[in-house]
């Protein structure tokens, strides 16, 4: 063999060497073709374990059973690792459920996407005493959302291994008192179990993802951590986040009422360390939140899911479809929201779900501003609900059970705080009643073509007299806030939910005692009795306040007084029956407090008293002495009075 020969040998030995090691497999296929080899093999078991059974059952009966075709495990193997890659094995299963359960809520997993399939709140029942669920069934989407391997990878698909064999798992811990439910403080001194369940989606030994849910006792909270082992070698290294689905339809829990669930309905969340907002409550609405958030919540009117992060989520997408004139469902809730993602060999995103009631206390005591899902109104209105009317509210609620006797307290606390400026308001119409003469005399001076002079005129007597003409409207004014905060506190309060009062069954919404065969535009089909019963006693009010006013300034006022109580029927008629209810009370209050005032206020005596005052001389202010003080030193004259 010559020289050039055995050069030409080694050169083709060197290629095919170079040519083995290039075409080599990677780890990542080793461990691909093995996960394969293992899932076939199991599939193949489970074929031969059914065949084997039914050969059995067939030798027992006698009769010979048609055997169906069986797929062929390696075809639908192949399939799925075509679709999800490493992921391919946990694609073939069957659905199964567990529960995991306290003293307040039921929640059911399916190990399909390891997901939470439905939370069953044990306290409540909807409208139509049927357990309440705040979502339920096979709709529900739960789950990430990645690329690996160059796939899109949809958690919900797969099928995750839980780390208990049993079907329920109960929390357990001591005997819960009425108004403690939830509560943290009671929990601490009072503390009970904890439980946790996994599920977990094993793509190799000890490369895993997996979802940690830990439900405590007597707690409204649930605990969920997303743990990472290994998963840096599938999902693509160039993904900062991770996407989370979360998606369902809202099921109806009260009586249709479009002032009530209907309307108070809608996503709510909370920028990071900022201000918390909300969707459209009355219509379909998205919104890309492209800074951080603390939590996102699905609200209904007194119930609420939320998903909360331990520190953040650097963004995400909510979008509402409300449905229209659905008896079963009020909207589609989703949000599509990023887990942060760091491509390290162990991850962990710690998060937490509030599934429970819509009531301020209990959502205020975890600090981050959950309570703001009770709309409790304006920023003008809302400290009176936040710092007067909830704690008396709940102060009462701890003596009285009975609602309809606590609003009634409530309503003659109220109107007691009130009174001075009640009576001030009086005192200064009977003022501007007993110089009516006398105004009435200069509308004669002046005539209707010197309105400048006239109104100058009035003032100048009104000062002599020592009568403030805003006397009247300023004391009113201050009560606006509380009656405005009533407005909002009634429908959004979880407390009357399901509380009956006299003929209303539920204080919460409106009260009916005749259903009627039609649709009046507005007002509704039917009659609320309590509603009727503020319309009568708000025109008795006002037609109390028109005569004790005098008839000076706009003469529309008159109709458009006895306009607003019509109105408010038709408004209201569809409203909260204790909203209703309270202003019935607050109404026969004022009047009685109407008629006591006029017992003792002697009109004569105050005009007689504004007469001795017009001979007076007109007391400066001491603001208007510094100015004459002013004046003097300067060398200006002041006009003598």
């Amino acid at each position: 063999m010559d020289k050039k020969s055995i050069i030409g040998i080694v050169i083709i030995f060197a290629i095919l060497v170079v040519f083995s090691l290039i075409n080599q497999p990677s780890e990542e296929e080793i461990d691909a073709a093995r996960i394969k080899r293992d899932s076939i093999a199991t599939v193949e078991a489970a074929n031969a374990l059914v065949q084997q059974q039914r050969a059995e059952q067939t030798i027992e009966s006698g009769n010979e059973v048609a055997t169906p075709d069986v797929v062929n495990p390696e075809e639908n193997m192949q399939e799925k690792v075509d679709q999800f890659g490493v992921f391919g094995a946990a694609a073939v299963g069957e659905e199964s459920f567990s529960t995991l359960e306290n003293n307040l809520m039921k929640i059911t997993f399916s190990n399909k996407g390891g997901r939470i399939y439905s939370v069953e709140l044990k306290d409540y029942l909807t409208h139509e005493t049927l357990p309440l669920m705040l979502f339920d069934g096979p709709e529900t989407l739960f789950g990430l959302n990645f690329f690996a391997q160059n796939r899109s990878i949809q958690t919900d698909q797969l099928y995750f291994k839980p780390n208990v064999s049993r079907k329920e798992t109960v929390v357990t811990g001591p005997e819960i008192k009425k108004g403690n439910e939830g509560k943290i403080k009671f929990n601490e001194e009072n503390p009970g179990g904890k439980e946790s369940v996994a599920f977990r989606l094993e793509v190799a030994p000890g490369q895993y993802m997996e979802y940690v849910y830990t439900l405590e006792y007597n707690s409204f909270m649930v605990d969920f951590d997303l743990n990472l082992q290994g998963m840096n070698q599938y999902i693509a290294s160039n993904q900062s986040y991770l996407n989370f689905s979360w998606s369902f339809d809202v099921p109806r829990q009260e009586r249709t009422s479009k002032f009530g669930e209907d309307r108070y309905t809608n996503i709510t969340y909370k920028f990071f360390e900022d201000d918390v907002d909300n969707l459209a409550q009355n219509k379909t609405d998205e919104e890309n939140l492209n800074t951080r958030v603390k939590w996102i919540g699905f609200k209904q009117l007194f119930f609420s899911s939320t998903i909360i992060a331990d520190e953040s989520f650097p963004n995400a997408q909510i979008r509402q479809n409300k449905f229209e004139e659905n008896e079963d469902y009020l909207a589609n809730f989703y949000a599509d929201i990023a887990f942060p993602y760091q491509g390290n060999t162990n991850e962990t995103v710690g998060m937490q779900f509030f599934f429970g009631p819509n009531h301020y206390q209990t959502l205020n005591q975890y600090d981050v501003d959950l309570e703001r899902q009770v709309y409790l109104g304006y920023a003008i209105v809302r400290p009176v609900n936040k710092y007067l009317i909830i704690p008396l509210f709940n102060f009462l609620r701890k003596y009285i059970a009975n609602f309809g006797i606590i609003i009634l307290l409530l309503t003659i606390f109220i109107k007691s705080i009130l009174f001075p400026f009640t009576y001030k308001s009086y005192m200064s119409q009977a003022k501007m009643r007993a110089l009516k003469p006398e105004i009435d005399e200069l509308g004669k001076k002046f005539g209707s073509d010197k309105a400048m002079d006239k109104q100058q005129a009035t003032m100048a007597l009104y000062k002599k007299a020592g009568v403030n003409p805003m006397g009247g409207c300023l004391p009113m004014l201050l009560q606006f806030p509380i009656l405005i905060a009533m407005f909002f506190f009634f429908p959004t309060s979880i407390e009357l939910r399901q509380q009956s009062f006299l003929w209303a069954h539920d204080l919460s919404t409106y009260d009916s005692i005749l259903n009627l065969p039609f649709d009046i535009p507005f007002y509704g089909s039917h009659v609320s009795l309590f509603c009727l019963l503020m319309t009568i006693t708000t025109v008795i009010s006002t037609s109390l306040n028109q005569q004790a006013a005098t008839s000076q300034g706009m003469p529309g006022m008159k109709t458009m007084m006895y306009m607003m109580p019509v109105m408010f029927l038709f408004i209201l008629n569809n409203y909260s029956s204790g909203l209703s209810y309270y202003y019935f009370l607050a109404n026969v209050i004022t009047i009685g407090q109407t008629y006591l005032i006029r017992s003792f206020v002697d009109e004569d005596k105050i005009r007689a008293q504004l007469q001795v005052n017009k001979k007076k001389p007109v007391k400066r202010s001491n603001f208007q002495k510094r100015l004459e003080d002013m004046a003097k030193q300067k060398g200006i004259k002041t006009p003598k009075r």
